[in-house]
C-alpha cells in the first residue's frame, strides 16, 4: 500500500482513535484527568501538525500568511479556557444541584460520547446562531477570517465566542449530572477532533465524511462566500446537519483561495480581541 494511501484513510483513526482510546481507558480506570488530558491533546495536535508537512492538502496553507504567530496565542488561550472550564466543572461537583437522570452505571465508553452528543447539540444550534445574530457574527467572523485552513485554525476563536458556542451545552450535561471526568474527556478528544477537522492535510474519512466534522466538509463551512458558508455546522457530529437540512457535500474540492472572508482583519491577537467592538460593518 502506499504511503500517500496509508496516511489519506489511516492518519484519523490513528491519531484521533489513539486518542480517544488513551482517554477513555484512562478515565476507566479513575485516573485524575489533569495534567494528562492536555499532554495527549498536545501530542495529537503535534501528530496533525507533522501530517500537514508530510502530506499538505494545499501547499500554500503550509506558508506563513501572517497569522502563525496570532494563531498561536488562540491556541494557548483557548486551551487554557478548556482546562480552566474542566477544572471549574471539578470544582463544582456536590456544590451545584444537579439532576439524577445520569446513567452512572453505564461503561465510561459510552458516558463519554452521550456527553458529546449533548454538547455537540448545543454547539450546533449556537454555531447556527453565530451565523445569524449580528453580534454573535462579529464574534464569530474571527474563526471564518482565517485565508488558509490548518491545524491551529479550530481555536482561532474569540474568547467570548467559544464561551457562547460550547456553554449551553455544558451548562444541560452538568445539570443532567455528567460527571466533570466525563465532561473533561470529551472535550480533550474534541480538541484534537477539531485540529483535524480544520487541518491542512489530504486525508479522508471514507463513508464516514457524511456523518462526522472532518475536514472534507467542513472546508465548504470556511467558502469565502458568506452564503456557501452556511452548511455543515457540526463541530463533531454532522447528523444534526443532516437532520436539519444544512448538510452539504460536492465532489470539487474547496481550494486554496476559496476561504477567508472579503473583510480586511487585523492580525494581532490584541487587535482580533478588540475588532468585533470596534466594527459595525455587516461582515460578509
Amino acid at each position: 500500500m502506499r504511503l500517500h494511501t496509508l496516511l489519506r484513510y489511516g492518519a484519523y483513526p490513528v491519531i484521533f482513535g489513539g486518542v480517544a482510546a488513551f482517554v477513555l481507558t484512562w478515565s476507566t480506570l479513575g485516573r485524575s484527568p489533569w495534567p494528562a488530558f492536555m499532554l495527549i491533546a498536545l501530542a495529537g495536535l503535534f501528530a496533525v501538525a507533522v501530517l500537514e508537512r508530510v502530506q499538505p492538502f494545499e501547499a500554500d496553507w503550509n506558508h506563513d500568511h501572517n497569522d502563525t504567530a496570532t494563531d498561536a496565542i488562540h491556541v494557548l488561550v483557548n486551551m487554557m479556557l478548556m482546562s480552566g472550564t474542566a477544572y471549574l466543572l471539578h470544582l463544582l461537583v456536590g456544590r451545584v444541584p444537579t439532576m439524577t437522570v445520569w446513567p452512572q452505571s453505564w461503561p465510561i465508553a459510552m458516558q463519554v460520547p452521550l456527553a458529546g452528543a449533548i454538547l455537540d447539540v448545543g454547539l450546533y444550534a449556537m454555531h447556527r446562531l453565530s451565523h445569524h445574530v449580528h453580534w454573535m457574527w462579529h464574534l464569530h467572523a474571527i474563526h471564518h477570517s482565517a485565508e488558509r485552513l490548518y491545524w491551529m485554525n479550530g481555536d482561532r476563536r474569540h474568547p467570548l465566542s467559544a464561551l457562547l458556542l460550547a456553554g449551553p451545552g455544558l451548562v444541560v450535561a452538568v445539570l443532567l449530572g455528567a460527571p466533570a471526568a466525563v465532561i473533561s474527556a470529551w472535550l480533550t478528544v474534541l480538541t484534537v477532533h477539531l485540529g483535524f477537522q480544520h487541518a491542512n492535510i489530504d486525508y479522508s474519512l471514507g463513508p464516514l465524511r457524511r456523518w462526522i466534522g472532518g475536514a472534507e466538509l467542513h472546508r465548504w463551512h470556511q467558502r469565502r462566500d458568506y452564503v456557501d458558508a452556511q452548511v455543515n455546522f457540526g463541530e463533531f457530529w454532522l447528523i444534526w446537519d443532516g437532520i436539519c437540512g444544512t448538510r452539504f457535500d460536492h465532489p470539487t474540492p474547496v481550494r486554496a483561495n476559496d476561504v477567508g472572508l472579503d473583510e480586511i482583519f487585523p492580525t494581532t491577537y490584541s487587535a482580533q480581541l478588540h475588532w468585533p467592538f470596534q466594527s459595525r460593518r455587516q461582515v460578509s
